[in-house]
């Protein structure tokens, strides 16, 4: 009697190569991540430096209350009316560098002193950021 054989198919799939592949797209992003991050916004934080600077004119400050109020050089104003003034001083300085020093309450939210940051950003001022 010939009996033959049935030849199966092997259904399994080896993972070892996917897992390597995963892991160094892994650190692949990773990489990449961390050297784009740092330069999304214009911070100065205060530090040492080996460079002199000379600053040329007074920076402006802008304080930010537990609340989300904003306070530019001691009196209160809205975020609408901080861009539109930081507008202006940018266009009063035009020869000059323009900076401004950020002092949020310690119970502020991020999202104010980012949209602060955000402001500078956008208009080509240096923003030091002076925390409590």
């Amino acid at each position: 009697m010939g009996l033959k054989k049935k030849s199966k198919v092997s259904a399994e799939f080896n993972m070892s190569s996917l897992t390597d592949i995963i892991f160094l797209l892994l650190i692949f992003f990773m990489l990449t991540s961390s050297l784009v991050v740092p330069n999304a916004l214009n911070l100065k934080l205060p530090g040492r430096t080996t460079t002199k600077t000379q600053i040329t004119t007074e920076p402006f400050n802008v304080v930010i209350k537990r609340d989300g109020s904003f306070f530019l050089d001691g009196k209160r104003i809205t975020a609408m009316n901080l861009e539109k003034a930081v507008a202006v001083l940018k266009r009063k300085r035009r020869g000059s560098e323009v900076s401004m020093t950020i002092s949020p309450d310690p119970q502020a939210s991020n999202e104010f002193v980012v949209q602060v940051m955000d402001i500078a950003f956008r208009y080509g001022v240096t923003a030091v950021f002076t925390g409590n």
